[in-house]
């Protein structure tokens, strides 16, 4: 579904990605981790159009859209929930959903999505009226991930979906992304937490200083020395 060949990318004199190929398939659940400024987040910024890189191809459902502006890359399947939510928080819960879907013109669909989000989430349908600003950190990034939903995506991609949430919230967001991948959403999801990212995933690849250091199935990363040490705790 998305193919990401030798991407470079510069920040003036800085060389955030280097050389950075990446692969997700149709229904994976695939997963970056690394220290901080390895360049993760870099990576989902330029898979979404955010960020120009200085070379390589993104490939998206077998078209090329590395020169593509971001709103294509919405209309075309792509959508990120982005670090530290973002959400608008003077806007009420429901305006920062139909935000979500400012691309699309299917008024019954949007409105159909809408409750779908709303019964994945309920405390947004309990809260939908109320200032998003006034959330708790949890119900924030519950609706940023169904902001994000409702451009219905083919590919979802998560930076640091538990930044900043308790241990408990946590599980139950990491829940919710292994229940939004069973109903057909691929999921390209940049995490510190590299235990639960790598208990969900498929697939994972390891970022250093901007370079793919280690790359393979999730329990095989789970499973090695290196891996454990640097990010495990073991």
């Amino acid at each position: 579904m998305l193919k990401i060949q030798d991407l470079n990318v510069h920040y003036g004199v800085i060389h955030a990605l280097k050389d950075v190929s990446i692969e997700v398939r149709p229904g994976e659940i695939v997963t970056l981790i690394g220290a901080n400024g390895a360049g993760k987040s870099t990576t989902l910024r330029t898979v979404s159009g955010l960020i120009k890189p200085t070379s390589g191809t993104i490939i998206f459902d077998g078209t090329d859209i590395t020169k593509l502006p971001a709103p294509k890359r919405v209309m075309k399947g792509i959508s990120q929930v982005p670090e530290g939510r973002h959400i608008f928080p003077q806007m009420s819960v429901l305006e920062n959903l139909d935000l979500g879907a400012y691309l699309r013109k299917d008024s019954n669909g949007i409105k159909a999505d809408r409750e779908k989000v709303y019964q994945r989430f309920p405390i947004l349908g309990e809260r939908k009226n109320q200032a998003a600003g006034t959330l708790s950190g949890g119900e924030q990034q519950m609706l940023a991930m169904g902001r994000a939903l409702m451009s219905q995506p083919k590919i979802l991609l998560l930076d640091e979906p538990s930044m900043g949430l308790a241990p408990l919230l946590v599980k139950e967001i990491f829940n919710i992304i292994k229940d939004i991948n069973s109903m057909g959403t691929t999921v390209l999801l940049v995490e510190q937490n590299a235990n639960m990212a790598l208990t969900i995933a498929n697939r994972a690849y390891v970022l250093e200083t901007g370079r793919i250091s280690l790359k393979g199935t999730a329990s095989e990363l789970m499973n090695s020395e290196e891996v454990k040490k640097a990010y495990l705790g073991g």
